[in-house]
């Protein structure tokens, strides 16, 4: 399993994209600007989007991805959420008004875009990978991901703050390799993350004393720039576990 980063930053300007990754060649989980970069005939086999949750910086290319690819499938996009996204999805993106809604288009019977609910805990399995969500703490319902082959495994946070229900799942998960973990906002900035449910570096090294294992930690969702103060007050606080900046077009193979 290769999995790439499209897009791993809070926002957009330049070079940067907002949250999405490509699963080999067929899944991604979340799906914010950085899908835009895929040619065509990339974003023609995408068969799967696991959404983390709903804020635009997750979603915003979904409907762009449909729109773009369906008269060139066969099958319809399916996009796996847990219940309260999905219907959020329906009420404020893919509603006619916003975006059309592509469940129903051509048909319901043979739509080119599908949801599939999920569950916290149940994993989904694709062609020897197992997806399964993972609680987050958002101001929104959310959820992580654990991408797992057998071998190895991935864990992505989500958006979130701080989880102790993150925490089992992590060390509960021996073959873990790599995590990769949000800190949207530097340290003078703590109360606007614990307002807005993110991490801060502070609030990340109290977040890592609860991990019993030991993968490679990747940093996530820092704000345009803050980037390198944030790095900086993470190597600070949490140096001891050697995070490292996660960057656009990383790839990590499990």
């Amino acid at each position: 399993m290769k999995i790439r980063v499209l897009g791993c930053s809070g926002g957009i300007g330049g070079s940067l994209r907002t949250t999405s990754f490509l699963v080999d060649d067929d899944v991604l989980i979340d799906a914010g600007t950085g899908v835009g970069d895929l040619s065509l005939e990339q974003l023609a086999k995408i068969d799967h989007i696991f959404v983390s949750h709903s804020h635009l910086d997750h979603v915003t290319s979904i409907p762009f991805l449909v729109d773009t690819v369906c008269w060139m499938r066969r099958s319809p996009i399916k996009v796996y959420a847990i219940q309260e996204t999905l219907d959020i999805l329906r009420a404020h993106l893919f509603n006619w008004k916003l975006w059309p809604d592509f469940t129903q288009i051509p048909d319901a019977n043979q739509p080119f875009m599908a949801y599939r609910e999920i569950r916290v805990g149940e994993g989904v399995a694709l062609r020897g990978r197992v997806f399964t969500a993972i609680p987050a703490n958002h101001t929104v319902p959310a959820v992580g991901y654990v991408l797992d082959n057998g071998r190895n495994a991935l864990i992505f946070s989500g958006d979130t703050s701080t989880n102790d229900a993150l925490w089992k799942t992590v060390n509960a998960t021996p073959n873990l390799k790599y995590l990769i973990i949000e800190t949207a906002f530097s340290n003078k900035e703590r109360g606007i993350a614990v307002a807005s449910k993110h991490l801060c570096p502070q609030l990340l090294a109290e977040e890592l004393e609860k991990m019993r294992v030991k993968p490679e930690v990747f940093i996530t969702h820092l704000k345009p720039g803050e980037g390198a103060l944030t790095m900086k007050e993470v190597s600070e606080a949490a140096g001891r576990w050697r995070p490292r900046m996660l960057e656009n077009n990383q790839e990590f193979s499990l």
